[in-house]
């Protein structure tokens, strides 16, 4: 699950000890063992499988598994596609996986991978969504999620503050911009598109001048995103989502408060209590949270709107690479884009502290739950414990405590 900062992932230490063997690596230079494109595809579909940890692990395996052990990427390949991913707005993990494919094989290559990373976490989203609308009358599958979302409030209180730290460091203006949004969240509950671009704008105007053409250049890529209107319920769906997917910086979680102020207050598409489970079912499965648009698609159309939602989500992410990755490098060290980008990347950890409060209020409500969060958010402070295995124990003292 995408829990980190995008712009904060830090650069993968693989280098040998300065005493080691100098063949014991690839030579930076050196070409890549040549592989057949269905060999690498099928790399994907299994680490999408097993890729429970975040974008941070994910990106790490991709380093060890491709650079450095079968040697099928170089490195310095792999380091421009997860600097291109650090800028870039969409899950950190998918787009470097969806760059790499670009690299291997052009567009056919990018869009074989990213189908193969997406779709186990997309069949296991269907599952799950097929279960809980098939159980989720039953006290056993209520209690369950009572317990799931309180521990759920936790694990985005967790990484809000993790984010904070390795974005933000001891930046006022970042700060500032971080506190504007979590203000307006929690008083809102909404999205507030424009201040995320305006927290972009104060960036570069304060951080890169000059900013007139770039700030332009920039505001002008995302607003054909924002343009959504439509009374057919699919293509509704998919724009939504489409239109979420560019403002996914520094963070996964970064599409939870678009999300909740859209499909809860302005389409009425779930409940409270609904969305809470729909950001549960992304946090048990791999990949990146963002996959949780899948369970939202499908309590609205069944699986016609979980692939309108999925598509939706992913398609900015698959777009930027396609039509940016060949002229990346020219303009990846501009300063004036470098700026908007952390400026964004600060609302959007405003955004998610602001949305802890937001769902805090649906979801922890009584004792059990007080019990349940708090818990939970030990716990993440002084373990490493995988999500889905708090998750389970939060089912289990739901299932107890619900009812008790």
């Amino acid at each position: 699950m995408n829990l980190e900062s995008n712009s904060a992932v830090p650069e993968p230490t693989s280098e040998a000890a300065p005493d080691a063997a100098p063949e014991t690596k690839p030579e930076p230079t050196s070409e890549p063992t040549t592989v057949s494109l269905t060999q690498f595809v099928g790399y994907f579909l299994w680490l999408g499988t097993v890729g429970f940890g975040g974008p941070i692990a994910l990106a790490g395996h991709m380093q060890q598994d491709l650079v450095d052990a079968r040697g099928w990427v170089r490195k310095e390949d792999y380091l421009e596609g997860l600097a291109l991913a650090q800028l870039a707005p969409g899950p950190l993990a998918a787009q470097l996986a969806i760059y790499l494919g670009y690299l291997r094989a052009g567009v056919l290559g990018a869009t074989a991978v990213g189908v193969a990373f997406v779709l186990p976490s997309f069949l296991m989203v269907l599952g799950l969504s097929a279960a809980y609308v098939r159980f989720g009358g039953l006290p056993w599958m209520q209690g369950m999620f009572y317990g799931i979302g309180a521990a759920v409030i936790g694990i985005i209180a967790r990484s809000a503050f993790k984010l904070t730290k390795l974005t933000l460091g001891k930046d006022k203006l970042l700060w500032g911009i971080f506190a504007a949004l979590a203000i307006s969240t929690a008083w809102t509950s909404k999205e507030i598109i424009w201040l995320f671009l305006l927290g972009g704008v104060v960036a570069v105007v304060a951080k890169a001048f000059p900013v007139r053409q770039q700030a332009r250049t920039a505001v002008s890529l995302l607003l054909p995103a924002i343009i959504v209107g439509t009374n057919n319920t699919l293509l509704q769906i998919f724009l939504y989502f489409a239109k979420a997917g560019m403002f996914v910086f520094g963070s996964g979680l970064a599409v939870v408060p678009f999300l909740y102020g859209g499909v809860v207050q302005e389409h009425h598409w779930l409940t409270d209590h609904q969305f809470v489970d729909a950001v549960a079912v992304a946090m048990i499965t791999p990949g990146p949270v963002v996959i949780t648009v899948a369970f939202i698609g499908y309590l609205v159309a069944g699986v016609a709107g979980a692939t309108a939602a999925a598509l939706g989500i992913f398609l900015p992410v698959y777009l930027v690479v396609v039509l940016l990755a060949p002229s990346y490098k020219r303009w990846a060290k501009n300063p004036q884009l470098n700026a908007f980008v952390r400026g964004v990347t600060a609302a959007a950890t405003g955004a998610i502290a602001g949305a802890v409060i937001v769902l805090a209020r649906r979801s922890v409500y009584d004792f059990p739950t007080i019990l349940i969060c708090a818990v939970s958010l030990a716990v993440l402070f002084r373990w490493k414990i995988p999500e889905p295995v708090l998750i389970a124990c939060a089912a289990v003292a739901g299932l107890l405590l619900h009812r008790a």
